[in-house]
């Protein structure tokens, strides 16, 4: 699991590669979405090219720590999740 730190402030941008391990040869991403726990951090512009999902993030309250979760679909029907831990604190 990737952890990161976050200013309550910024606006980032998070990734997951699926290709690295996971797909299979052909195989690509066929959908992905993305949760955030606790709620209070907001999810902006979320995509996926053929391998990788990305999502951008804004807020948060500092000293929280918040799990971004992405479950994708593959083109081959097969489902599964990876979570990035984000660490927020004033920098």
């Amino acid at each position: 699991m990737q952890v990161h730190t976050k200013d309550p402030n910024a606006v980032l941008d998070y990734s997951i590669d699926w290709g690295a391990g996971y797909l299979q040869s052909g195989e690509t991403i066929g959908s992905s979405i993305w949760a955030i726990f606790p709620a209070d951090m907001t999810q902006g512009a979320a995509g996926n090219t053929a391998s990788v999902a990305s999502v951008t993030v804004s807020g948060g309250a500092a000293g929280q720590i918040y799990q971004i979760t992405n479950r994708i679909t593959t083109s081959l029907g097969r489902t599964d999740e990876r979570s990035v831990t984000v660490i927020v604190e004033h920098r």
